[in-house]
């Protein structure tokens, strides 16, 4: 196995932990293997981007994941080095810090954080509990580390130029009393889930946590740009009793008492806090560690899914929108699968949020060009509706891929003169429980936006998203649903095809948009738009 230079830094402290009474080399061995084995799996970051299944490159993926911290800090250079107000400016930047990194713990070192095997593979072999506890602990400060020294880089840099080499160390300290704090809550929050729930909604929780952070990461600049136009560096900071529970003003007071000279009471007692409590949350940590331990073997029960009350609602859905009992079948498994499966969500769900967002963000970008409201009601941003189509073509594409693809036999056992009625099922089930809820939420905030004057143009609308769903699903490649492994669920190699998919969608708003110009050209569009959205469906899937 690989000798990690992480391990060979540990080394120098090996006396430390051979005082506290943890057999070192036993750790050691047990973290070499535990890093080997985290080499495979890629973050979540790049893993949706990452194709290749070869060991030795998927090794590499979390440091090459490092220089996408490294950008996404920079942002907090502006904070560090503008303005004379520490508190209020040192609070964003540690506030930024603490979602970043706890959102990247939960997204991609769960599985670290949440590792069954230890006890599975060690409880029963002569190593001590004690150094079973340290490995774990040591494995995530690892990851901590990088990811912390990736993220505060240029803000160290910058407090280093800007301020000196006290505030750099006090800024250092606080980092690390933060990370502290950051893995005893998450711990805490685990076990809360873990003794009131089974492993199945942890699962659930953990999957909605990384696919927010793939959202916000992509959407985040967008509020940092707006950010300096909204807040006042300048602003005077007085002290409340509720920042008590804003952890961000703990770990800026002491930048306030000790460099902008003030030396109120409540900046003393926040900067205690940022000190006692991080502390003192390790130390609960340490000492609920056999309750946590023992609660994490629900991670490795395999919990039946309550049935909802989805079923019926689905059955009645399939026989309206259905045409054969094949087809309803088919519509009903991919609406089950498109429900539950994780891995699917996980590359989906991010599009979806920024499909859903990307209008109102240009809604935004236009009120902020300097248009007065009514300017905007009464004129033609409604068509910043096409934009929610935008994430159809990787939906589609994604309906291929599956976390369990030895399934797929299931389809040559079905007996069926072809593979119509499964096509179709599933692309309709994609429709209602994907991109149709999105567009409806849209439609509605549009309408009470713009009014009901807009009410034919959400249907033609409407109804060239339908038929682009359907060309997307022409032209993306035909392949049976559920059927490939999940890691070559990727837009790599696409891209040529999803600019020509960009085209037509630009294609249909922009014909939406001329045909608009005359009296009666949004019924006669609609008319036409009805017409070949029925001849597309009933054409597209021959021959398949």
């Amino acid at each position: 196995m690989r000798d990690f230079k992480t391990l060979i830094l540990l080394d120098r402290c090996q006396w430390l932990f051979e005082r506290a009474g943890i057999d070192y080399v036993q750790m050691r061995r047990i973290l070499q293997v535990k890093l080997t084995m985290d080499g495979r799996r890629a973050p979540t970051l790049i893993g949706r981007t990452s194709r290749s299944a070869d060991p030795d490159e998927l090794s590499n993926q979390f440091i090459k994941s490092l220089w996408i911290y490294a950008v996404m800090g920079v942002v907090m250079i502006p904070l560090v080095i503008m303005g004379h107000n520490l508190i209020f400016q040192m609070s964003l930047v540690f506030g930024i810090l603490m979602f970043m990194i706890t959102t990247s713990l939960i997204a991609d070192f769960s599985s670290v954080l949440l590792d069954v095997r230890d006890q599975t593979v060690l409880g029963s072999k002569p190593v001590n509990v004690k150094t079973i506890n340290m490995a774990k602990t040591i494995h995530i400060m690892i990851y901590l580390f990088f990811i912390t020294g990736s993220i505060t880089a240029a803000p160290l840099a910058a407090a280093l130029f800007r301020h000196g080499i006290l505030f750099f160390l006090v800024f250092v300290l606080e980092i690390g009393l933060m990370d502290l704090l950051i893995v005893a809550i998450t711990a805490w929050l685990y076990w809360l889930v873990l003794r009131f729930f089974d492993g199945e909604k942890l699962k659930d929780i953990i999957n909605y946590v990384q696919i927010g952070l793939t959202m916000v990461m992509a959407v985040g600049y967008q509020l940092i740009a707006r950010m300096f136009n909204l807040v006042d560096l300048r602003i005077a900071y007085e002290a409340h009793w509720w920042h008590v529970f804003l952890f961000p003003v703990w770990f800026a007071a002491p930048f306030e008492w000790l460099f902008g000279r003030h030396t109120g009471g409540s900046l003393i007692a926040f900067s205690l806090l940022s000190v006692l409590l991080p502390l003192l949350a390790v130390r609960i940590y340490t000492w609920m560690m056999p309750s946590f331990e023992a609660n994490l073997q629900k991670l490795s029960a395999q919990t039946a899914r309550k049935k909802g009350g989805n079923g019926r609602w689905s059955d009645v859905l399939g026989r309206w929108i259905c045409r054969s009992r094949e087809e309803q079948v088919f519509f009903r498994f991919a609406l089950g699968m498109i429900r539950k499966e994780r891995d699917y969500k996980l590359k989906v769900y991010p599009s979806l949020g920024l499909s859903f967002i990307f209008p109102f963000i240009f809604m935004f970008n236009a009120f902020n060009s300097g248009r007065g409201w009514e300017d905007i009601r009464s004129g033609n941003s409604y068509f910043f509706l096409y934009f929610c189509a935008l994430m159809i073509p990787s939906v589609v594409m994604m309906l291929r891929y599956t976390s369990t693809p030895k399934g797929a036999w299931i389809f040559d056992t079905v007996p069926l003169r072809d593979h119509t009625p499964v096509y179709k099922g599933t692309l309709k089930a994609c429709i209602v429980q994907l991109i149709l809820p999105i567009y409806v939420v849209e439609s509605i905030v549009f309408t009470v936006i713009f009014g009901a004057r807009i009410l034919p143009d959400l249907l033609v609308i409407l109804v060239m998203i339908l038929m682009y769903t359907v060309i997307s699903f022409r032209l993306m490649g035909v392949g049976m649903p559920f059927t490939e492994p999940a890691q070559a669920g990727t837009q790599s190699g696409q891209a040529g095809l999803m600019l020509l998919l960009f085209l037509i969608l630009g294609v249909m708003a922009g014909l939406h948009f001329a045909f608009r110009s005359s009296t009666y050209g949004v019924y006669v569009l609609l008319a036409v738009a009805v017409i070949a959205n029925i001849a597309v469906w009933k054409t597209a899937f021959r021959n398949l």
